[in-house]
């Protein structure tokens, strides 16, 4: 079983930046791909960003290309998303994911466990 606990949403301005972490606990980290994923009110599910279990590998979706960037840090089990040049189109729930195996996947179906969620809030 693996535990996650996202942090770090709140109201921010367009144009401005926010760091989300989600903590870990439970199997190895490191033996995990993790994801980020995001859901807006009447909207499906969608995938930001993901990363291999060894950080090496990371994909992300084509709206958050040069704006969003997933880190991991694997001695504090924690996953982030620096998230900058935030657009109001950017409000949403956002989640992290682990998905067992080191390969990452844009697929939320192939993610085993996930967290409740932090709300982000871009205002224009």
């Amino acid at each position: 079983q693996v535990q996650l606990v996202e942090s770090g949403g709140g109201l921010v301005q367009a144009g401005g930046s926010l760091r989300l972490s989600c903590a870990a606990s439970g199997r190895t980290f490191s033996t995990y791909a993790m994801g980020w994923f995001r859901q807006a009110p009447g909207k499906e599910r969608e995938f930001i960003a993901s990363i291999s279990g060894a950080g090496r590998i990371t994909n992300y979706a084509d709206r958050v290309k040069g704006r969003f960037t997933i880190s991991t840090d694997n001695a504090k089990n924690t996953v982030y998303l620096q998230m900058n040049s935030l657009r109001p189109e950017d409000t949403a729930v956002y989640y992290c994911a682990a998905k067992a195996g080191n390969t990452p996947s844009t697929r939320s179906i192939y993610y085993n466990y996930w967290g409740q969620g932090t709300q982000v809030t871009v205002s224009s």
